[in-house]
């Protein structure tokens, strides 16, 4: 699941995904419609791959939470977020065990159960969406035909570098609870 693009903007019910940076703002897509439109630069915006659940030890990022959640649910759509307080918390129990229940809020259960639910039906949630990349290995051009005691040679190429992805601002904050999902005026 490609989670460094979709984005919350605060104001704005929904997620969205980043499609390109102007010079004043972004052109964002919401996930379900596809619908196009350009927001400024003052928008206050969190990515969800900086958003990370409390537990009582340590902050687990909402990728794995989502993994969890669509394990749970068999990636089927979860239960509403419009649904009782016991009930969201026995979801939030199933999906994070050792969620810290005084950091982690109802509303905060709520928009986690929301956004899974709006990733699920933009087709996000799948079985493949959680596969692990796997473990890079050397190729046929990097090795070299010695013996076993022998370290691979790596080449001298160099490395391609990853695309520039839009840069968003985010405090601190928008990696705490999803509660916390606003960013400074920048």
């Amino acid at each position: 699941m490609l989670l460094e693009k979709i984005i919350s903007i605060s104001g704005k019910p929904g997620l969205y995904k980043l499609v390109s940076q102007l010079r004043n703002g972004f052109i964002i897509e919401d996930v379900t419609t596809k619908k196009k439109v350009s927001i400024g630069n003052s928008s206050q915006v969190s990515l969800l791959d900086n958003i990370a659940m409390f537990t009582f030890d340590k902050e687990v990022p909402l990728f794995e939470v989502f993994e969890n959640i669509a394990k749970n649910s068999e990636y089927k759509e979860t239960i509403s977020h419009k649904s009782g307080d016991a009930e969201l918390k026995e979801f939030m129990t199933a999906s994070l065990p050792n969620y810290d229940t005084e950091r982690v809020y109802a509303s905060d259960i709520k928009k986690l159960a929301q956004w899974y639910n709006i990733l699920h039906k933009a087709g996000y949630i799948t079985p493949e969406s959680f596969v692990k990349a796997e473990p890079e290995t050397l190729d046929p051009a990097q090795e070299t035909a010695g013996t076993d005691n022998e370290a691979p040679k790596k080449s001298a190429a160099p490395k391609a570098e990853k695309p520039a992805t839009p840069k968003v601002k985010a405090t601190s904050a928008a990696k705490s609870a999803p509660k916390s999902t606003h960013t400074k005026k920048g």
